[in-house]
């Protein structure tokens, strides 16, 4: 999957603030993000995210 820092991607669960969006912070074996509703940020495995990603919206 070719995600790069900056992006801003959906995702198939919300977050439980209820925003699905998300912007891409650091790229790697872990992914960080940063939720654009409530700006919480978040780091996951990079197999989990590429798994719940839905879709790619870009910068």
């Amino acid at each position: 999957m070719n995600v790069q820092v900056g992006d801003r991607v959906e995702m198939k669960k919300p977050h439980p603030c209820g925003s699905k969006t998300f912007e891409i912070l650091r790229v790697g074996m872990d992914f960080k993000l940063r939720c654009l509703n409530c700006g919480r940020e978040v780091m996951a495995p990079r197999k989990k995210i590429e798994k719940n990603i839905r879709k790619i919206i870009g910068e």
